[in-house]
């Protein structure tokens, strides 16, 4: 790590580019040979910083980009990343105009975007790539397969070029039982097999999210969409499970990227009985010596990790007392010897033999590591180390 990193900041955010290289690694060995990767790197990169880790990404060579919306692209292009980007969600036609391109491919699961699409295309001149987005089964984004024959036609007719067929899973990550998704697996081969039939060869097939890349070979197809385990993460305790039932043995090193560190502001000492914290909601039963972090769920660390989650300082596990609050936590460091203004927090990440896992704290949260990732704020300073 730079020793430079964090300097002058009470709170950052480190981002290792060796784990996510590792991670692509891994996937690379995984697919069948051939399969292109698309990372995903919406919602700020899963939390971990959108330029930071598409850079990497590019760096390690991954055929393309997945975001969800027309900031993104623009961010990445912004950042000079000239690697084809899949727009996954809803484009307004003014969102059109602003961002797409022949390097941006669209996810579509409207006509009235394919239309929007197609006028666009014809006022420039130039050829656009859509995907067609099927629903097999999970009934939000997307069309039915026989829609999707009819939309790849309209697609043709307005002069655009259909560069992809997709869908996602509905229960792949919650179950051990993945009788549905290879239901909707099934669903998929037949609607690719028509579109294909209606227009000819798609060069970009795609249904593999993290977990069935990590699962199911059949799911390969030509590209895999990879997102939480990119970075570094079980999409579930279910998948892991699963990889285990099916293989006997891990097999599987995937390394988080992300650590979370914030400077230690005070230290104070508390009597016996006193309350901490907004709501009285902790009383420490002796006298304790509380270093207050600042930090808090303005900054994306959850509200309900209360008197629930730990920090490590000096390499030791601190307990979160009292209420979290907008921007400050406090932890009780009566047990962690010589805790002093201006030691360094982990509230993400691994000190000395511990580690605070983003898995640790959805669990304590009562969430998933996805939105606990995701929801780290923008506006806490990243760095790729």
């Amino acid at each position: 790590m730079n020793d430079d990193v964090g300097t002058g900041l009470t709170t950052w955010i480190e981002v290792s580019a060796a784990a996510l290289r590792n991670n692509l690694q891994l996937f690379r060995s995984l697919l069948t040979p051939g399969t292109a990767l698309l990372a995903v790197v919406k919602a700020n990169g899963y939390g971990h910083g959108l330029e930071h880790v598409a850079r990497t990404c590019a760096g390690a060579g991954v055929e393309m980009l997945g975001v969800h919306g027309a900031a993104e692209v623009l961010a990445l292009r912004r950042a000079g990343l000239e690697l084809p980007v899949l727009v996954m969600g809803y484009l307004t036609a003014t969102q059109v105009e602003q961002v797409v391109d022949p390097g941006v491919h669209v996810l579509v699961s409207s006509r009235r975007v394919l239309d929007v699409l197609g006028a666009h295309a014809a006022r420039h001149g130039s050829s656009l790539a859509v995907h067609l987005k099927v629903d097999t089964g999970t009934h939000r984004q997307g069309v039915t397969p026989d829609e999707a024959v009819h939309l790849a036609r309209e697609a043709t007719r307005l002069g655009l070029r259909v560069a992809g067929v997709a869908t996602h899973f509905a229960n792949i990550e919650d179950t051990t039982d993945h009788s549905y998704a290879r239901g909707q697996l099934d669903r998929f081969r037949a609607a690719v097999a028509a579109v294909e039939e209606a227009v000819g060869p798609v060069p970009h097939v795609h249904a593999a999210c993290s977990a069935a890349a990590l699962l199911f070979r059949e799911a390969d197809f030509s590209m895999a969409r990879v997102g939480i385990s990119l970075y570094g993460h079980w999409p579930s305790k279910e998948t892991h499970l699963s990889w285990l039932l099916a293989h006997g043995r891990d097999g599987v090193k995937l390394e988080p990227a992300l650590s979370w560190r914030v400077v230690v502001g005070q230290v104070k000492d508390v009597p016996r009985g006193s309350p901490i914290g907004y709501g009285l909601t902790f009383r420490p039963t002796r006298a304790s010596r509380i270093a207050v972090l600042p930090v808090g769920y303005a900054d994306g660390y959850p509200r309900s990790l209360s008197n629930r989650a730990s920090v490590l300082l000096r390499g030791c596990r601190a307990p979160v007392v009292g209420r979290v609050c907008m921007d400050i936590v406090m932890v009780d460091v009566t047990d962690v010897p010589g805790v002093a203004e201006g030691d360094v927090a982990t509230l993400i990440g691994r000190d000395g033999e511990e580690w605070v896992t983003a898995e640790e704290l959805a669990e304590l949260a009562g969430t998933i590591n996805y939105e606990v990732l995701a929801r780290l704020s923008p506006d806490v300073p990243r760095f790729l180390v």
